[in-house]
């Protein structure tokens, strides 16, 4: 399966476990509803100086901050 198809359902638990609609989590980061989407449907990751506000705004551990930077390369 093809990594950035693995990152957005990562991404998708996160902020489903956050309990922030793909709106709200848009909001926070300043990307696009749109944006968020499509990263969750994994046709693209965020660029990597958006993972720590996405870390930050779905409330990641610092466990998971650094599975969730790996998983973002």
């Amino acid at each position: 399966m093809e990594i950035h198809v693995l990152f957005g359902r990562h991404i998708r638990f996160l902020r489903q476990r956050a309990g922030l609609t793909q709106e709200k989590l848009a909001e926070a980061v300043r990307l696009s509803p749109v944006s968020i989407s499509n990263i969750e449907r994994g046709l693209y990751a965020p660029a990597f100086h958006r993972l720590p506000e996405l870390a930050r705004a779905l409330g990641v551990t610092i466990h998971e901050l650094f599975t969730f930077k790996e998983a973002g390369r």
